[in-house]
């Protein structure tokens, strides 16, 4: 049979929770039906050349863009003699805390190594990733980009050298988010938190963490529920977010194990035990932010057990 020369693969590249309450930079899951679409394509050109982007006004120079910056340093890990070609169709909103950066990192890197053969395993492909997180915010972190890329629960053992775990989803779990639209810079997030904690909150912290992957392993919704908590830097982030508390309450009302703040904000999830639940909380959040002037988006999904998948193959 003869072998096809593909030129370039459609990808959709998923929308991510980071963090997931108790576990700060560590934790995160991929979402199934948020994300952007994008076409990558071999150029005779060498380097990342970001051909159009719809959706959103940001920059087509590849050394300023997120998935400009991660192919190039995918292709000095490979060959910088290569080129690529990057189309991207932004569903994702820069700035709402559900992964916008790391999903078009995560596309670019899982799009090239698709027409490379795959010679990265999607662990390999981490590292390229983060450096659009670097970009991003000025911090190389991984707990966007890994779930983006092996799909589900991820945890971030440690960064140097960078050791990530693949977790198990629950069958049943959905996640709802909502977006308040307004702007919450990650760099603004960050510069809140304290950089000092108690020894009683870490330990505090700590446990939920634990007990929280724990959960995940034997599906215990009930355990799951009670690690959904975050005495550390959901406290200082909150005052960020309009109406947080009001959220939160309507999220309990609703029937969510628990909620938090999604990544950087300023988007809250709540995670529930199936689709009906899921959207009895959705209908209890919007209700919040609907006597409200603010606008906002929000999403129901369950779990993506994969990350970037690829949707076609592009012989032209």
């Amino acid at each position: 049979m003869e072998k096809v020369d593909v030129k370039g693969v459609k990808l959709f590249a998923p929308a991510s929770i980071a963090n997931i309450s108790c576990g700060f930079d560590v934790l995160g899951l991929c979402l199934e039906n948020i994300g952007d679409l994008m076409e990558i394509r071999r150029s005779e050109k060498a380097g990342i050349h970001i051909t159009s982007i719809k959706g959103q006004d940001l920059p087509l120079e590849a050394e300023k863009n997120v998935a400009g910056v991660a192919g190039l340093a995918m292709l000095e890990a490979y060959n910088p003699q290569l080129g690529f070609e990057i189309r991207i169709e932004k569903n994702i909103k820069p700035g709402s805390g559900i992964g916008s950066s790391a999903a078009s990192a995560a596309g670019t890197v899982a799009g090239i190594n698709y027409l490379l053969g795959n010679p990265f395993t999607n662990k390999e492909l981490i590292p390229f990733a983060m450096e659009g997180e670097r970009l991003a915010c000025g911090s190389a972190h991984a707990d966007n980009v890994a779930p983006a890329l092996l799909g589900g629960f991820t945890l971030v053992r440690d960064t140097n050298p960078l050791d990530i775990c693949a977790l198990p989803t629950p069958l049943e779990l959905v996640a709802t988010v909502i977006h308040p639209k307004i702007e919450v810079k990650t760099a603004d997030a960050r510069a809140v938190l304290k950089k000092r904690v108690t020894l009683e909150k870490a330990i505090s912290q700590w446990g939920n963490v634990g007990a929280l992957v724990s959960s995940l392993y034997e599906e215990d919704y009930d355990l799951l529920s009670r690690s959904l908590v975050d005495g550390i830097v959901e406290p200082a982030r909150s005052i960020l977010i309009p109406y947080f508390k009001e959220l939160k309450a309507a999220c309990k009302e609703g029937g969510a194990l628990g909620s938090g703040i999604s990544g950087s904000g300023p988007s809250v999830f709540a995670l529930s035990r199936g689709m009906s639940t899921a959207n009895k909380v959705a209908q209890a959040m919007q209700s919040v932010l609907e006597e409200t002037n603010i606008p906002f988006d929000i999403h129901v999904s369950p779990v993506k057990k994969t990350g970037v998948s690829f949707i076609e193959d592009l012989l032209t």
